[in-house]
C-alpha cells in the first residue's frame, strides 16, 4: 500500500494549480487583462482565527505524542445516564435532542386520483394508480428516501418533476402537516460523552497505554449567547488511559500543551463544579500566566486566566463501559484560547466576523475606498500622470486656457491630450480639484489642506488619492477606449456631489455600515476640470 504523505500531496497540488493558472493566463485575451479586472495572485489566503487555533492545538498534541481520533458526535441519551447517573437529567437539560419527520401513511382515493390527473393533464391509467400506491408505500417503509420521492414518482408516471412536486403539495397535504418527532439521540454537549464510547471500543482492540486527542465541535443549549459563550463551540480534549495514569499526568500535560502558546507559569486548584464522571477531588482547574495579558484592559490584567480543566474519570463511570484502566481527561475550549491569542473580547465577533457590525475601524474602512476606473495600458498610465502634473502646475491659471499634457502613440494612433478650460473668468481647475480623500472617525471625507481640516489629516487615514487623481485616472481610461476605436474624446467633471461622479468607489458593505452607524460620506465640491484627446493627422 502506498504510504500517505500529506506534505507531498500539498506540494503536488500547489504545483498543479500554478501550472493550470499559467496555462489559463495564456488563453485570456490581452485587452481583458487590465487594472479594471481583479487579478488572481498565487499565495496563501487568510485563516479563520478559531480554525487556526484548532490547527495549532492539533500540531501541539501531535508533537507531544498523542494520536488523533474522532469521537461520536451524536450520542444516545442513555449514554449520558451511564456516565452521570442521578445527575443525567441536569446534563440533558443542556443538550440538543434530535428530531425527524415521520413517514406519513398516505391514501389514494378516487378524488385524489382525479386531482392528480388534472395536474398532469391526462387521466391516470390503472398502472399509474398502482405505481403511485407502490411509490408511496415504499416511501412509508423507508425504501425510498425523502429526497428521492419526487424523482422516482416522476419516472414511474413519465411526468416532469415540477408537476409531480405540485401533486405532492396540492394533493397530499399530509406532507405539509408533518410535525417533527423527537428521538433519543442528542448532540454531544461535551467531549467526555464521546470519550467513554471510544475508549470502551478501543479496549478490545489495543493494549494500554492509549494517549488520544480530539478537537471537534460540541453543542450546548444555552439560555442565550453572549460575549463569552456560544451554543456551539470547539473542544480540544485528550485522554490518557493506562495502568499507571494518575492525576499528576494532567498537570504535566497541561503545562506541556499550554507552554507552546506562550504561557509561562501555572497554578492548579480544585474545580467547584465537581462533575459526577470524575473521581472526587481530582477535578482540577488550570490557571496559566500569559505576559500578553499583564496590564491589559481586561479582567485578566494580572496576567492569570483559567484556561483548562482535567481530572480522573470515575471508576463507577468507567465500569459502566467495562473499562478496567484509569483514565485522565483534559479539556479546554478552542474559542477561549483563540480569544487570548487574538486579543478578542467577544467570542461572537471572533467566530462570526461576517455578522459583526462593530469592527469597521478607520484602517478597515480605508481599504474599502478605491478608484472605480483606471487605465489599462502603460501609455494610459503616462497620460494619467501627465494630466495630474499639468493640473498641479497650472491649476490656478486664469481661463480661458489650455495646456498640452501628453503626445504620443496609443493603439497605432498619434494622440495629443490637452487639459482645457474654455470658459472665461475662471481657472483651469476648480477649487476642490486638490481635495484629498480621508477616512476619519468612521466617515469618508474629501477635504482641502486648510487649517479647518488639520485634525482630519492628523488623526485620519488617507485613502491615497485626491479628486484630481481619480479624475485623471478615468479620463485616461476614456482616452484609451476612444483611441482603440480611432476616435477623439472629451472628459469633463463639474460640481461633484457623489463619489461616483469623481470616479471613487466605496464598497457596498462599507456604505451600509456608514449609514447604519450615523457616519457620513462627504465627497463633493467644485472640481470643474476638462480633458480633450485629439488624433494628430
Amino acid at each position: 500500500m502506498m504510504k500517505f504523505d500529506p506534505d507531498a500531496i500539498r506540494k503536488s497540488a500547489a504545483q498543479d494549480f500554478e501550472k493550470t493558472w499559467n496555462m489559463g493566463k495564456e488563453l485570456i485575451p490581452a485587452p481583458a487583462i487590465n487594472d479594471s479586472y481583479p487579478r488572481l495572485k498565487l499565495g496563501y489566503g487568510k485563516t479563520h482565527p478559531i480554525f487556526e487555533t484548532a490547527h495549532l492545538l492539533r500540531e501541539a498534541y501531535l508533537r507531544m505524542g498523542f494520536t488523533e481520533t474522532m469521537n461520536p458526535l451524536i450520542v444516545e441519551d442513555r449514554e449520558v445516564y451511564r456516565q452521570f447517573g442521578s445527575e443525567a437529567l441536569a446534563v440533558l437539560d443542556r443538550c440538543f435532542y434530535l428530531a425527524g419527520l415521520p413517514r406519513p401513511d398516505v391514501g389514494l382515493s378516487d378524488e385524489r386520483i382525479a386531482k392528480v390527473s388534472g395536474i398532469l393533464g391526462r387521466n391516470l391509467s390503472d398502472d399509474d394508480v398502482v405505481a403511485v400506491k407502490e411509490v408511496l408505500h415504499s416511501y412509508k417503509k423507508g425504501v425510498i428516501e425523502g429526497d428521492d420521492l419526487i424523482p422516482v414518482l416522476a419516472e414511474r408516471l413519465d411526468a416532469a418533476d415540477s408537476k409531480v412536486a405540485v401533486v405532492i403539495d396540492e394533493v397530499f397535504p399530509e406532507f405539509r402537516e408533518l410535525i417533527p418527532e423527537p428521538t433519543k439521540k442528542t448532540l454531544r454537549s461535551h467531549m467526555t460523552s464521546g470519550w467513554f464510547i471510544t475508549l470502551s471500543a478501543l479496549k478490545e482492540l489495543r493494549e494500554p497505554p492509549a494517549n488520544l486527542f480530539s478537537i471537534d465541535r460540541c453543542f450546548r443549549r444555552e439560555q442565550s449567547e453572549d460575549a463569552s459563550r456560544l451554543m456551539t463551540y470547539h473542544s480540544a480534549s485528550c485522554v490518557m488511559m493506562g495502568e499507571d495514569i494518575t492525576v499528576d499526568y494532567g498537570k504535566a500535560i497541561s503545562q506541556a500543551l499550554l507552554s507552546q502558546f506562550g504561557f509561562e507559569e501555572f497554578r492548579f486548584q480544585p474545580d467547584e463544579k465537581r462533575s459526577k464522571y470524575y473521581v472526587p477531588d481530582t477535578q482540577i482547574e488550570v490557571y496559566a500566566y500569559h505576559p500578553a495579558l499583564h496590564d491589559s484592559d481586561t479582567k485578566y490584567a494580572d496576567g492569570w486566566i483559567e484556561i483548562a480543566t482535567f481530572g480522573m474519570y470515575s471508576p463507577i463511570a468507567l465500569a459502566a463501559y467495562e473499562i478496567p484502566y484509569p483514565v485522565m481527561n483534559l479539556g479546554l475550549g478552542v474559542e477561549r484560547l483563540a480569544m487570548i491569542l487574538h486579543d478578542a473580547s467577544d467570542v461572537r465577533s471572533l467566530s462570526y466576523p461576517q455578522f459583526d457590525t462593530l469592527t469597521m475601524t478607520d484602517p478597515k474602512l480605508a481599504s474599502t475606498v478605491g478608484v472605480r476606473r483606471s487605465p489599462a495600458t502603460h501609455a494610459g498610465l503616462m497620460i494619467e500622470r501627465a494630466i495630474v502634473s499639468v493640473c498641479e502646475e497650472h491649476g490656478s491659471d486664469l481661463s480661458p486656457c489650455e495646456h498640452i499634457a501628453w503626445e504620443g502613440k496609443l493603439f497605432k494612433h498619434d494622440i495629443r491630450v490637452t487639459v482645457i478650460e474654455p470658459e472665461e473668468n475662471t481657472k483651469l481647475c476648480g477649487p476642490a480639484a486638490m481635495n484629498e480623500v480621508m477616512i476619519h472617525d468612521g466617515s469618508i471625507l474629501g477635504v482641502p489642506h486648510t487649517g479647518k481640516w488639520d485634525h482630519v489629516f492628523k488623526n485620519g487615514i488617507p485613502a491615497g488619492f485626491r479628486f484630481i487623481d481619480t479624475f485623471a485616472s478615468e479620463a485616461a481610461r476614456e482616452i484609451e477606449d476612444a483611441a482603440r476605436c480611432g476616435k477623439e474624446c472629451e472628459h469633463r467633471v463639474k460640481g461633484v456631489k457623489l463619489p461616483s461622479e469623481i470616479n471613487i468607489e466605496i464598497k457596498p458593505h462599507a456604505n451600509r455600515w456608514i449609514t447604519s452607524s450615523n457616519k457620513k460620506i462627504d465627497i463633493r465640491g467644485p472640481v470643474f476640470t476638462m480633458v480633450r484627446s485629439e488624433i494628430i493627422p
